[in-house]
């Protein structure tokens, strides 16, 4: 299996609320490319559990049957969409990409 994971650190907002609705936005965003790309297996998305901490603010785990299942998954229109919400609201991201 081929895992992807990342972590997105989002911009500062006017208040937490704001911040939490985008957060709750990017979160089914990606959840919901389960059901438009087929090469997908498993994905979790997670909040950070403190709003304001100073860590990431949102977890992504993906996994996939190979790495050129992924590259489908990376350059599917369906994800780019998600992609440009995600670069559009985030200051930072980590990546970690390994073969298990």
């Amino acid at each position: 299996m081929f895992n992807h994971i990342v972590l997105f650190k989002l911009k500062d907002f006017q208040n937490d609320r704001l911040k939490s609705e985008i957060r709750d936005q990017i979160k089914n965003a990606l959840l919901g490319l389960k059901e438009k790309i087929a090469e997908l297996k498993q994905i979790e998305v997670g909040n950070n559990f403190e709003l304001q901490a100073a860590s990431f603010d949102l977890g992504l785990i993906t996994r996939f049957g190979s790495f050129e299942d992924f590259e489908t998954y990376r350059d599917h229109p369906e994800h780019q969409k998600v992609v440009g919400l995600i670069r559009a609201n985030t200051v930072d991201r980590a990546v970690v990409d390994y073969l298990d």
